[in-house]
């Protein structure tokens, strides 16, 4: 599984021979519109968390571009099908086999609305099983006791989560999901894009290592493999 960051919440996650896009924020983000090229981007499958514009702002080009098709919870399924692109809709607590891998949708505390105000249902993040790894993406959230039911479900290889605070959790907060979720290898996201969300990256980094875990911080375009 090869996962790479495209800034704030977007990730490309190459998985059992299928390219999966998150939450794709690309073109108008002011730390990857000069590096990536949507048009350059292959998908499958794009799986959004939620409604919100720096999350599903390139979604329609991408599909547009790929055919991919859309996952996500009922109502941005159905906003997306109603455009006529190709949707699974999931709900929290739901999961489904895909040709990829297993996806279950489960909760965010976070708000959900398209930029011009329709409703995008509850947030949610993403738990997802290939190739024999695990990972789990957070999405937008604050802190919430739910994450302590993964480890129920599912032993994690690595945490996506948002560390920029304000909007989302802030680094001591997603400490703290990392243990809720029964995993010390964490992926920030969804920092520094914007004002409210600028971190230390170096002092965020020791916190976790004194915290005995690996907050991993890539750059656009960067990539990890698991």
């Amino acid at each position: 599984m090869k996962i790479t960051f495209y800034g704030q919440n977007s990730l490309g996650i190459e998985v059992s021979g299928k390219n999966l896009i998150i939450d794709p924020f690309i073109s108008s983000n002011p730390l990857s519109k000069d590096t990536i090229d949507i048009r350059s981007l292959k998908a499958d499958y794009i799986l959004l968390t939620h409604a919100h514009q720096d999350h599903v702002l390139d979604a329609e080009a991408i599909a547009r571009n790929t055919g991919a098709k859309i996952v996500s919870n009922y109502e941005i399924a159905m906003h997306y099908q109603g455009m006529g692109f190709d949707v699974h809709p999931m709900n929290h607590g739901g999961s489904w086999e895909f040709d990829f891998g297993r996806v279950k949708y489960v909760n965010a505390i976070h708000t959900s609305t398209f930029a011009d105000g329709t409703d995008g249902g509850f947030p949610g993040g993403f738990v997802i099983e290939g190739e024999h790894k695990n990972i789990y993406i957070a999405g937008d959230t604050a802190l919430t006791m739910d994450m302590k039911l993964i480890p129920m479900w599912t032993k994690l290889d690595l945490a996506i989560l948002p560390i920029g605070d304000n909007f989302t959790m802030g680094v001591e907060d997603a400490i703290l999901a990392s243990d809720f979720v029964q995993c010390d290898k964490v992926l920030g996201v969804h920092y520094d894009t914007f004002g409210y969300i600028e971190i230390d990256k170096e002092m965020a980094k020791k916190k976790f290592f004194d915290a005995g875990k690996d907050l991993m911080l890539l750059g656009i375009g960067e990539s990890l493999e698991l």
